[in-house]
């Protein structure tokens, strides 16, 4: 399939163009996993431009991790999925990412934990192209459909089969297609690649305002995660390795610090001033549009950084409705997130 061709490129391009920005200026990313207690993080992220990830480049761009006396790089990759290998293979201290990635990691023998809660809600909505509007009318039309996804393995993944099985549609009944976010995803529906997809802000945005499809389901409220997810379903977070945070909990600390303060700020803050605040370049298709898909994307996030309190319970529900990895398994969720740093934050 073109897409399954297209991300390697993708993938390589984003990570070239964005492994060098840190929030002092300095060599950060040649730091190993290992560092830490110098003060450098690397922190992976599964989209930087993704408007569910803003907090953590909203972090850099006020100054608020230079505030805390810690050198912060972040690295981007198209996909969560692969930000998570990232952090098992120790190339980075944390990814902000899904929080479900946890509880998928526990199971494989991986224990890591959400330290900040970024978000309630998914943030991400389910959309159709204008071409299969007529035959993909809900998620009970799944069956036979090609489905875009960020990546194989990844939350979006994750939502798509959880919908589809909640919906009648068995996982090995439909198609899903790794064709990241942006540019290659608006392609993918574009060209008929897919017929739907799940993603996120501003991709979302600019199929609907490209007049190339509309939005079947939308989980970017906690009212719109309810619906579809039966609840509170948290995702973006920033999550790390539990040893990695019982080692380093000063560092975790000032990283929960800087992260919480932001989440505090764009609770105060329009959207127009949150746009205001983040890379011109973020706004690929024109600054109004891009107000608008952070407004629409805003009610998801949390303002403490708290994990919700039945919401680890929703995510294990949703998971094992379709992951054979997890069916079975006993998941011990008081191990998946920990509140001990938001709740000394600020």
């Amino acid at each position: 399939m073109p897409a399954h061709r297209k991300l390697p490129a993708v993938a390589a391009a984003a990570l070239l163009a964005l492994t060098t920005l840190t929030a002092c200026g300095g060599g950060g990313a040649t730091n190993s996993a290992a560092d830490g207690g110098n003060g450098k993080i690397k922190i992976m992220v599964g989209g930087l431009d993704k408007v569910i990830y803003l907090p953590a480049r909203l972090t850099q761009q006020l100054g608020y991790f230079e505030d805390e006396g810690i050198h912060v790089t972040l690295l981007t990759e198209p996909a969560g999925v692969q930000a998570t290998t990232s952090l098992v293979s120790g190339d980075v201290q944390g990814v902000v990412g899904f929080y479900d990635h946890t509880l998928d990691l526990q199971v494989k023998g991986k224990q890591v934990e959400s330290v900040v809660q970024l978000a309630h809600a998914p943030g991400e909505v389910e959309v159709v192209s204008n071409q299969a509007a007529a035959d993909l009318t809900s998620a009970k039309d799944f069956k036979g459909k090609k489905l875009g996804v960020t990546g194989l393995g990844s939350s979006t993944d994750f939502l798509t089969k959880y919908l589809a099985v909640k919906n009648g549609v068995q996982t090995d009944e439909f198609t899903p297609v790794a064709v990241g976010a942006g540019q290659t995803f608006i392609s993918a529906i574009q060209q008929g690649s897919v017929q739907g997809g799940m993603t996120t802000d501003p991709t979302a945005a600019q199929i609907v305002d490209k007049k190339l499809g509309k939005v079947l389901i939308d989980m970017r409220t906690p009212e719109g995660s309810k619906e579809a997810l039966g609840g509170p379903y948290p995702s973006s977070s920033l999550y790390m390795s539990t040893d990695w945070v019982n080692s380093h909990k000063k560092e975790v600390q000032k990283l929960t610090n800087a992260l919480v303060r932001t989440l505090k700020w764009m609770s105060t803050h329009t959207p127009e001033q949150i746009a205001a605040k983040m890379p011109s370049d973020y706004a690929q298709g024109g600054k109004q549009l891009y107000v608008q898909a952070i407004k629409d994307t805003l009610p998801m996030f949390t303002k403490d950084g708290v994990m919700p309190a039945d919401g680890p319970a929703t995510v294990e529900r949703v998971l094992k409705s379709f992951n054979p990895n997890l069916k079975n398994a006993t998941v011990d969720l008081k191990k998946t997130y920990t509140t001990e740093f938001v709740k000394k934050a600020g």
